[in-house]
């Protein structure tokens, strides 16, 4: 996982949005957990279901804002944590279970689906720029 974390960093050097797309137990968490950890976060980076969003800081001090939309009701929750500070901070995002609030993702991002067949994942990573129509 580490190669893999390292990789997605490498080859998107100006990504800051990360959408994970995957089923449950697909290892979306492993490769945030991961991704922080190249980053320079020293804190323990865990899911953030109930609290929808983690602030940790890279190791510029820089923050890294982890999310976890699973428990989602409805669209306005969003809104109640007031995602666009979030999302249009330029600061690192990883946000899980990206379905739930998919019409509030910035027109530029990284999507990155995991998908397990037979016990084999495999990862799919791509830009997507709306605004390019």
């Amino acid at each position: 996982m580490p190669q893999v974390a390292q990789q997605l960093l490498h080859d998107f050097p100006e990504e800051r949005f990360y959408a994970f797309f995957g089923a449950m137990g697909v290892g979306k968490t492993t490769l945030i957990k991961e991704l922080c950890a190249q980053l320079g976060v020293s804190q323990n980076v865990c899911s953030p279901t109930f609290a929808i969003v983690n602030e940790y800081a890279d190791r510029m001090g820089e923050p890294v804002y982890h999310f976890d939309f699973y428990r989602l009701k409805k669209l306005d929750e969003a809104y109640d944590i007031g995602y666009e500070e979030y999302f249009y901070s330029g600061c690192y995002c990883f946000t899980e279970w990206t379905e739930k609030i998919e019409p509030l993702l910035p027109d530029h991002y990284l999507r990155i689906e995991i998908v397990e067949d037979h016990g084999v994942r495999t990862l799919e990573a791509q830009t997507v720029d709306a605004s390019q129509g």
